[in-house]
């Protein structure tokens, strides 16, 4: 096996693991609501929960940073392409500062909330907030990366599949801002359900990955012996 099939097999495992802690997190997160004190309330009643539920994205977000980085030294038809490479670039960025949010969330958000002290509350969450828009970058990235499996001549997941990956990413990417930027609590309940879906691809393609061998040497090789 080729140094690229293994690192394309590594990836896949750690970005399927990734995303199966990305599911279980969206499930215990739950759609944001607009009023800030409410969400203060939600989440002092249950602190535990939102502590847990946060430590655990940040182990995700960081499994998406180490995915990435091996698929993108590689050298796999995954990054043949410029949009293909500049999306996988984009997944530890996006990932990278959504993390800082999930640590603040899990620590300092969460202490304001437990303590009733609102006005810390607001400055901690602000800063979240600030900070969680990386998480649009990386639903753009899974769009590139999924439209890119769709038109692949050598699919690690059906056309369909990489279908929904794709409208998945869109919609998280639009219900973002709906939720957080505009308060519309519906466009928060999109976010997490489309990121759901969006989760439910990247571990199809993660477990495709780590059971494929898909070198463009390998590709090259076959090319030159037919």
């Amino acid at each position: 096996m080729s140094r690229t099939d293994t690192g394309m097999r590594v990836a896949g495992a750690w970005l399927a693991i990734a995303s199966v802690l990305l599911g279980f997190v969206l499930v215990g997160h739950g759609p944001i609501h607009p009023d800030l004190a409410l969400q203060m309330h939600i989440i002092a009643n249950n602190v535990t929960l939102w502590v847990v539920v946060h430590w655990a994205a940040a182990a995700a977000l960081s499994l998406f940073v180490v995915a990435s980085l091996i698929v993108l030294t590689a050298g796999s038809r995954l990054t043949e392409h410029w949009w293909t490479l500049s999306a996988w670039a984009v997944v530890p960025v996006g990932a990278l500062w959504t993390m800082t949010t999930a640590v603040a969330e899990a620590t300092t958000v969460a202490d304001a909330a437990a303590a009733n002290d609102m006005a810390r509350f607001s400055a901690w969450w602000a800063f979240a907030e600030g900070k969680a828009n990386g998480f649009m970058f990386l639903c753009l990235a899974v769009v590139v990366i999924a439209g890119n499996e769709a038109l692949s001549r050598q699919q690690i997941t059906p056309t369909w599949a990489s279908l929904v990956g794709v409208v998945a990413g869109l919609a998280a990417f639009a219900g973002w801002p709906l939720g957080m930027w505009f308060g519309i609590w519906l466009g928060s309940l999109v976010w997490v359900a489309s990121s759901f879906v969006m989760a439910l691809w990247t571990l199809w393609f993660g477990l495709g990955l780590a059971r494929t061998e898909i070198s463009v040497s390998s590709a090259r090789s076959s090319s030159s012996g037919a």
